[in-house]
């Protein structure tokens, strides 16, 4: 009896910690991570170049392919931008989220369907695009080009950034220099498929480590004709940089050498990308509802009152 006791007490840890481990090994083994809001999913190089979303350890990149056009299409004569590059962070129309859960202007808070990508999201990958930049160009100087006015707060957010790597790794040449450029195809939520360009002299870009820095790659048009007409200008090499990037079927195949987020076809606002010269002003990015665009169809007065 005394020994039967014995025995039983004894096996009490080892019965604990198959307790205690088991959950975790089911787990580990069994059971996908929780989705967080904002906290976007890992992404790996596709066929295409680009990267897609890693679910259950199968990739889905036939939507994702299905809307890009092969070696073999007539807008592919028209890819000017990357052939190879690091991937973008893919964010789907799944990962939108209540506005509730975020601090939107008063006078904007009606007009936005949901949030696409909160400014918190934004700053940390401006971050790793600058380290990508730097550590592309090693010890050259960049002349950054933006695309006024999209381009503005993402210039400004990535200036700030590569400033900082450099003046923190003490380095003694000039780390960049700057100018702007106006490049216009869109006439409220819909590219007009033709560019006017304005802005800098662009016989200063010979020579030079030219990287455009673009709000958003929509259907590539902008940039398909602004990258050739600023490499007519005999620049020592061309990039670009775009914050956003847009799954689209009507892409003319344009890839950006630097991308922060693949984004559904949705028209987003905020962030410095506006409707009509509304939104510049929400640090969001977002994505407008049907009040929003009524409301905004005809921009805004100079008292700050809605144009109706």
């Amino acid at each position: 009896f005394f020994f039967s006791d014995f025995m039983l007490i004894s096996l009490i840890p080892a019965l604990l910690f198959f307790q205690n481990i088991n959950p975790y090994l089911y787990k580990m083994s069994a059971s996908p991570p929780l989705a967080i809001p904002n906290a976007f999913p890992p992404s790996v190089p596709g066929e295409d170049g680009l990267s897609n979303r890693l679910s259950q350890s199968q990739l889905n990149l036939s939507a994702l392919s299905s809307s890009l056009p092969t070696s073999s299409s007539p807008s592919a004569a028209r890819f000017y931008g990357a052939k190879s590059r690091l991937p973008p962070i893919i964010v789907e129309s799944s990962d939108q989220q209540s506005k509730e859960h975020f601090l939107l202007p008063a006078h904007y808070e009606a007009s936005v369907k949901t949030i696409l990508i909160s400014h918190g999201a934004i700053m940390d990958r401006i971050q790793k695009l600058a380290y990508d930049i730097r550590n592309t160009y090693g010890d050259k100087t960049i002349h950054l080009l933006c695309v006024l006015k999209g381009g503005s707060a993402f210039f400004q957010d990535l200036q700030v950034c590569l400033r900082n790597f450099h003046n923190f790794t003490n380095q003694s040449y000039v780390p960049f220099t700057f100018d702007f450029i106006r490049a216009k195809s869109y006439d409220g939520t819909e590219s007009t498929g033709h560019v006017q360009v304005s802005g800098c002299d662009l016989d200063k870009l010979a020579g030079k480590e030219v990287l455009l820095v673009e709000d958003i790659v929509d259907t590539g048009t902008t940039m398909s004709m602004l990258v050739p007409l600023l490499n007519s200008y005999n620049p020592n090499s061309i990039k670009v940089a775009s914050l956003l990037e847009k799954r689209t079927p009507r892409s003319c195949g344009f890839k950006a050498d630097f991308v922060g987020f693949s984004v559904p076809d949705e028209f987003v606002i905020g962030y410095c990308l506006d409707y009509n010269d509304a939104f510049r002003d929400m640090n969001h990015i977002c994505v407008i509802n049907q009040h929003g665009i009524e409301k905004y169809k005809n921009g805004v007065s100079g008292d700050g009152a809605v144009g109706e």
